[in-house]
């Protein structure tokens, strides 16, 4: 029964959008607390968590394909399609409930990017401006082919 094996594919998509909201409030926190240290680590188990999101897709069109021919919705039906095309019942219901909670939670993962980025932009702000502030050229050499530093120790303000 396709059907079934869809909406349970569609179960797993959400688990996964809800993970990565998790892990894009992880970032936002880590950010927020100035750990920058731990931040590969926060952007490594994003990537993981997209790529598992991309392996899903691929599941849910296939299922989506064999409910598509079932329900005599046209070929590559998204979710939406196969709603108009359900029986009247319980799976109409059931795949209008994932398409809401998905779009729903969507809308939280970009937000959340958005912000993360914003504040991702301002770090890297901060970071060249505190650089620019040294009075050394920010490359490794000059224009002239000298070394731009002079490997002194500096003193940076960790308070910003």
């Amino acid at each position: 029964m396709g059907t079934n094996e869809l909406s349970m594919q569609l179960w797993r998509e959400r688990e996964l959008l809800e993970l990565l909201l998790f892990k894009l409030e992880e970032q936002e926190l880590l950010l927020a607390a100035g750990r920058s240290r731990w931040m590969h680590f926060a952007t490594r188990e994003i990537e993981q968590v997209l790529e598992a999101m991309r392996t899903a897709g691929i599941a849910r069109v296939v299922e989506a394909e064999t409910v598509a021919e079932e329900w005599g919705a046209p070929e590559g039906a998204s979710i939406r399609q196969l709603i108009e095309h359900a029986p009247e019942g319980a799976w109409r219901e059931v795949l209008t409930d994932h398409l809401r909670a998905m779009t729903k939670l969507t809308d939280e993962i970009g937000r959340l990017r958005d912000a993360n980025s914003e504040q991702l932009r301002a770090v890297l702000r901060a970071t060249q401006e505190t650089i620019a502030g040294l009075g050394d050229e920010t490359g490794e050499y000059t224009t002239q082919g000298d070394r731009a530093r002079d490997d002194s120790a500096r003193i940076i303000d960790t308070e910003m």
